[in-house]
């Protein structure tokens, strides 16, 4: 049940919401697991003989990797550390450096996976192709930890976000957290099934997760406010956790806290949805931005819909367009939930 507008929030509509940070405290993000995306597109797909395609574009790809890119394009600094594989891996290092994405890479022995993202423009659906990845050792795991702890400096945001590849175990985003709290710095993590249940009892200053992942955690559907409630009261509660967003697809995310947890609903969108890939990187990198800049969690979010919002409206894995999360910014709705 939804309760009055949160105090000390600007009305419902969200009117008087700052604009985008220009500039925030430098970000370290983490990607174990990256990948070279290979985006093409179709008239429509053949159930026989060969499809033609036309490439849209190259780019380096994985969780960390996206959320430094849109750091980056909300104005903000990041550095995205990362593994890079032999061939592929070196083309990854290139498609960084040629589009200015300051990044660190840690080699490893495995082949860095490619992804294969497809846009048919008939039905203006995208199908995403996604291979598991190499397998890490314990040595180069040890590695990318120390990588890690060298990059990120107290009163920093730390960013992991994305799946395990094999050889890694399940608690290893819990070792990531004591590394990240060594450092004096918050930790922000965005991933999934034995990744995130693996972490859970490691201090955590942000977790987020989306609709079909905490479904799995908690084993029900979760389709409302108050299903993502249910989730995010689950999360604070299993280990020290300060915000807890659950998303919630074209509904919006609900930020709670030990303050109580607040609804931010999705606005009305000046287009066609294409495509959510990338909408939950696009989200985390303009919430750890606001926070980075000194918002408190619930606007941090509220830019953080208002981005992901952009970002569907976008075709395959497309960078979202900053003055669209901008126009959509204040009319994000923000209600406090009762009982909070």
């Amino acid at each position: 049940m939804s309760g009055p507008d949160v105090p000390g929030s600007p009305p419902a509509g969200g009117s008087g919401r700052s604009p985008l940070p220009e500039t925030v405290s430098p970000i370290v993000t983490l990607t174990v697991n990256p990948t070279v995306d290979i985006c093409c597109e179709v008239d429509r797909l053949a159930d026989i003989g060969k499809t033609r395609a036309r490439v849209r574009f190259v780019a380096a790809g994985g969780g960390g990797i996206n959320v430094a890119r849109g750091v980056s394009r909300l104005g903000g600094r990041a550095t995205a550390v990362h593994t890079a594989g032999r061939e592929v891996g070196q083309r990854l290092n290139r498609l960084l450096d040629e589009e200015g994405v300051d990044h660190l890479a840690l080699g490893i022995a495995g082949e860095t996976r490619e992804a294969f993202v497809l846009f048919e423009t008939a039905s203006r659906r995208s199908y995403h192709i996604v291979p598991p990845g190499p397998r890490l050792d314990d040595e180069e795991a040890g590695r990318l930890l120390d990588a890690l702890g060298r990059a990120v400096g107290g009163d920093q945001y730390a960013v992991a976000s994305g799946s395990l590849p094999g050889g890694l175990p399940d608690t290893f985003y819990a070792a990531v957290a004591r590394r990240v709290g060594e450092a004096g710095a918050r930790l922000v993590l965005d991933t999934s099934g034995r990744a995130l249940r693996g972490s859970l009892h490691e201090p955590v200053y942000l977790r987020r997760c989306n609709n079909h992942e905490a479904a799995s955690l908690v084993g029900r559907p979760v389709r409302s406010f108050d299903d993502a409630r249910a989730v995010n009261e689950y999360l604070l509660a299993a280990g020290p956790t300060e915000i807890a967003i659950t998303t919630l697809g074209e509904l919006g995310a609900l930020c709670s806290s030990r303050h109580g947890h607040t609804e931010l609903r999705v606005p009305p969108l000046p287009g066609e949805p294409l495509s959510d890939a990338g909408a939950g990187d696009a989200m985390v990198a303009a919430l750890t931005c606001r926070l980075a800049a000194g918002d408190d969690p619930v606007e941090a979010c509220a830019l953080g819909v208002a981005v992901a919002a952009a970002a569907v409206l976008t075709p395959d894995t497309e960078p979202f367009d900053r003055e669209v999360a901008e126009a959509l910014l204040p009319a994000v709705r923000t209600r406090r939930q009762a009982g909070s």
